[in-house]
């Protein structure tokens, strides 16, 4: 990646991480214990170098605690406050359109200065199916605006330039860097063009939450014809929910997950992506152990920032974690308060039911 003009003399480079199918951590620590009290490779290596950039000063702000409380009531929604993203985090651009093009003029990722690149990930390939392919690799740089310690962005191929709309690849590789974290809190995420994305060049977003969050573990209805998807109802924002036991089901999950976002974007609806370690679509209930969830959200089209909104609504948010920027809002805010925003974009349930049924028939043909 070409330096920065004013780039500083002797800023670090980004590490080689070369992982294997050894590397995935198929049963990550539960929050019965102390989370992150064991990391994985792949944690120390990220939080490690994440720690050096702050110490550097490469952040708009350095983070330190932040307070945070879970809501009353049955979401357990997770707010916390961070005042000085909301403050010093760089304005989003303007979105005027579900396939907007990038644009060279505005901000994008070929400008990251070397130092912010933390790590190329790499898969080592292999024979089976659980084996991560040899692609090009997977740069892991900070967000210069951090939610929590190790929120970082995941860039496929920066210089292609391709706007943002999720390609299975990067989804895929998304979901291995979330194999690859021991730490049950350790989450991926995808803002599209409409539903809050900030930068108009292809990027996932990676954190660290010390809490669990209801979509972990709140069971699906299944939606017809049967074969896999299904509807989260009781969560604070509805969602389709797509699941992989393992490594093997990821090439066959990141590609259904594209194919309904693209279906949703056709119909003129603007979507999020979630991703966690979960309970099967059936809950604890159904036994085995915990996989990766896969949530998609379809939601009206939001361009530009509300005036009135007390926050805005992407990822974290219909996840039920709520990144507040002031502390009056922090401390008062309410569940009943927080879902009405929440859930001000999404789709009646009637009408959602029938788009989950379509994009199931999608996904069954």
């Amino acid at each position: 990646m070409a330096a920065a003009a004013g780039e500083e003399p002797g800023e670090p480079s980004p590490e080689d991480f070369v992982y294997g199918e050894e590397d995935f951590v198929l049963q990550g620590a539960g929050w019965d214990g102390e989370p992150g009290s064991a990391p994985s490779r792949f944690d120390r290596a990220l939080l490690e170098s994440w720690d050096d950039r702050m110490e550097r000063g490469l952040f708009r702000y350095r983070l330190g605690p932040l307070p945070t409380r879970v809501l009353p009531g049955p979401m357990r929604l997770v707010a916390q406050l961070n005042v000085q993203r909301g403050t010093e985090r760089r304005p989003p651009q303007a979105v005027r359109s579900l396939r907007q093009p990038f644009d060279p003029r505005a901000f994008n990722f070929t400008r990251l200065r070397p130092g912010e690149v933390l790590l190329r990930l790499r898969g080592a390939g292999g024979a089976g199916p659980a084996a991560p392919p040899a692609r090009d690799p997977l740069l892991v740089a900070i967000n210069a605006s951090p939610l929590e310690r190790g929120h970082v962005l995941l860039l496929a191929e920066p210089a292609r330039r391709l706007p943002q709309a999720l390609t299975a690849p990067l989804l895929r590789a998304g979901l291995e860097a979330a194999l690859l974290s021991a730490h049950p809190g350790f989450r991926v995420g995808f803002n599209g063009l409409g539903g809050c994305a900030s930068v108009n060049h292809l990027h996932l977003h990676a954190f660290y939450l010390g809490r669990p969050l209801l979509v972990e573990s709140a069971p699906a209805r299944p939606l017809r014809p049967p074969g896999g998807l299904g509807l989260l109802r009781a969560v604070p924002a509805p969602a389709f929910l797509f699941y992989a036991a393992g490594p093997a089901g990821l090439e066959a999950l990141a590609r259904d997950v594209c194919r309904a976002a693209e279906r949703l974007t056709d119909a003129g609806l603007a979507y999020n992506v979630f991703a966690t370690r979960g309970d099967p679509p059936e809950g604890a209930a159904g036994g085995g152990g915990r996989g990766l969830r896969v949530l998609l959200w379809a939601r009206r089209p939001s361009f530009g920032a509300k005036a009135s909104a007390a926050f805005n609504v992407a990822l974290c948010e219909l996840a039920g974690y709520l990144p507040l920027p002031a502390a009056p809002l922090f401390r008062d805010i309410t569940e009943a308060e927080a879902l009405r925003a929440i859930r001000e974009h999404l789709l009646p349930e009637p009408e959602l039911l029938s788009l989950g049924e379509e994009l199931a028939r999608l996904l069954a043909g």
